[in-house]
């Protein structure tokens, strides 16, 4: 997560890539842009705001060498020598350009960008910046002519939503350089994350706990839903929740033992399928880890506990009242109306 408060653009370019595979070539700009105050005062929270919620940190990743990763080199070149900013910037292109492997692959815009004075976790530093814009929009542009006022239509750049883009940060912890990334337009997940940049998520607190909870919402939904319906499927996930909130600490001992009591038969579904989920997402769920705060309340605002039936209602479980299920809901078959049915138990309506 970043702070841009302060930050400035320092250096700032827009090159235009191709693809290889409909022969649309790269175009390159010679010179740095010089933003007039109304565009940058536009440019600088439009490329910048779509990292002030991220907490999933990324680092350089190669087969071999981390320093034989390509962006990883660029962006120390720049890091080192401002001056090599140009030269550099077409290189990137160059690089993405080699990416596209496919003729799916669009083209655009590639701005790239030096960021000065950015804050990330509570440190003041430069970050380089990699956006590709691969969708614009259509608006109206008025004029006038001959003392009436016409309209056409023009192709520009949404200021709403970024298509790709990354935030190397010039900060290494014990695992490497800091990077931010995101993707909205992800119809080759390959493509920008691993073929372009070749990064990995971090082995942190923030991955652990995103992988553990992503992990037990599959699980509710492939297994404790199919075998035991919806409302175990939420009374399971506000039970996480809970086990999150109550716990700095996340032991799987602890876990299994806190939701599954002393039903043996769905620890080992758990087991079982943390396992299978492991192997099908090429991930490693800790068995003990720390707790993210700041993951938890990202995951915790996705997680869906709405009953819908068939007959046009909804029930909605508090996820944060993990007993409320069992406590107040009852499920049962109306022999005379052929027909499921839940008993809702309450006091007063609000």
């Amino acid at each position: 997560m970043i702070k841009r408060s302060r930050t400035t653009i320092s250096k700032f370019i827009i090159h235009k890539v191709g693809n290889k595979f409909n022969s649309a070539t790269n175009v390159f700009s010679e010179s740095a842009l010089t933003f007039d105050q109304e565009s940058y005062d536009l440019m600088l929270p439009f490329l910048l705001k779509p990292f002030g919620n991220i907490s999933e940190g990324y680092r350089f990743n190669h087969h071999a060498n981390i320093d034989l990763n390509e962006i990883n080199n660029y962006a120390a070149e720049v890091f080192k020598d401002g001056d090599s900013f140009i030269e550099v910037s077409k290189n990137i292109v160059n690089h993405l350009f080699e990416q596209s492997n496919s003729a799916q692959i669009k083209t655009g815009d590639v701005i790239i960008a030096l960021f000065e004075d950015v804050e990330y976790n509570e440190i003041i530093t430069s970050a380089l910046g990699i956006f590709k814009i691969e969708n614009k929009i259509d608006f109206f542009q008025t004029y006038l002519e001959d003392n009436n006022f016409d309209v056409f239509v023009q192709k520009g750049i949404s200021t709403k939503k970024l298509d790709k883009g990354c935030l190397i940060v010039n900060y290494s912890d014990d695992e490497g350089k800091v990077i931010l990334s995101v993707d909205n337009n992800n119809y080759d997940a390959q493509y920008w994350i691993k073929n372009f940049l070749n990064i990995k998520f971090a082995d942190d607190s923030n991955q652990h706990t995103q992988n553990y909870i992503e992990m037990c919402k599959d699980f509710s939904e492939e297994v404790i839903k199919e075998d035991f319906g919806i409302q175990e499927k939420s009374k399971f996930l506000a039970h996480t929740v809970d086990f999150f909130k109550e716990n700095e600490n996340i032991n799987i001992h602890d876990f299994k033992k806190e939701l599954f009591e002393e039903d043996d038969s769905k620890k080992e579904m758990f087991e079982d399928y943390k396992k299978q989920y492991e192997t099908l997402n090429d991930v490693l769920i800790r068995n003990d880890f720390s707790v993210s705060p700041i993951v938890l309340k990202k995951q915790r605002s996705k997680i869906k506990t709405e009953i819908k039936l068939d007959t046009n209602i909804q029930i909605k479980l508090d996820v944060d009242a993990p007993d409320a299920a069992s406590e107040y809901v009852e499920k049962g078959y109306d022999e005379e109306k052929k027909m499921q049915f839940y008993k809702v138990y309450f006091n007063e309506e609000s």
